[in-house]
């Protein structure tokens, strides 16, 4: 995590870190799809970790924006660009959705069940399209839409997904390394 948690207490601080972990080791047992998990284990398995209202200043957040027509996702530390990722969006009829949200989920050798077949392709399989991240920011409730990397290589730059954002491996490892649960994701055109 880098942003800098400031005042309260070491107790409030650790029972965040358990929260924190205890998120993390519970979507590490869950087998995460890009466009298909339901609702009911995202509520049995996201505890979403809360901070006091003032525990976080402005200047420090790291959070993301990204920049649909440009295809590029900038990680931000407060108001200062840090990093640039070349990503893949959206295709037609598959369109990335544009908005504020949150990182909910993030877990590292992701199982992928295909949306239409509900196959599912294990972390370590070759065929696995997620690759070894997974960053999941939204939902509808069924689906879901977050960074993953991808098989073809050549789609990161266009808009050629069902909605997620991909992007390439060495990026997508650097960036989970980055962000956490909570992180801002800012979408716009």
């Amino acid at each position: 995590m880098h942003s800098h948690y400031l005042g309260g207490s070491i107790a409030k601080w650790i029972k965040q870190t358990v929260a924190i972990a205890s998120c993390t080791g519970l979507l590490t047992a869950l087998p995460i799809t890009h466009t298909a998990l339901a609702a009911s284990t995202l509520a049995a398995a996201v505890d979403r970790p809360t901070l006091p209202s003032k525990a976080l200043r402005e200047t420090d957040t790291t959070h993301l924006e990204i920049h649909i027509s440009r295809r590029q996702a900038i990680l931000y530390q407060g108001k200062t660009p840090i990093k640039r990722y070349l990503i893949g969006t959206g295709r037609q009829g598959w369109e990335t959705p544009v908005g504020t949200f949150r990182v909910m989920q993030m877990q590292r050798n992701p199982t992928w069940i295909n949306p239409f077949t509900n196959e599912r392709i294990a972390a370590n399989d070759p065929k696995n399209p997620l690759r070894g991240y997974w960053i999941g920011f939204w939902t509808n409730g069924k689906n879901w839409i977050g960074f993953h990397g991808t098989l073809d290589a050549s789609s990161v730059g266009k808009a050629a997904s069902h909605g997620c954002i991909h992007m390439y491996d060495s990026d997508l490892q650097d960036l989970f390394s980055q962000v956490s649960l909570g992180t801002q994701v800012k979408v716009v055109p």
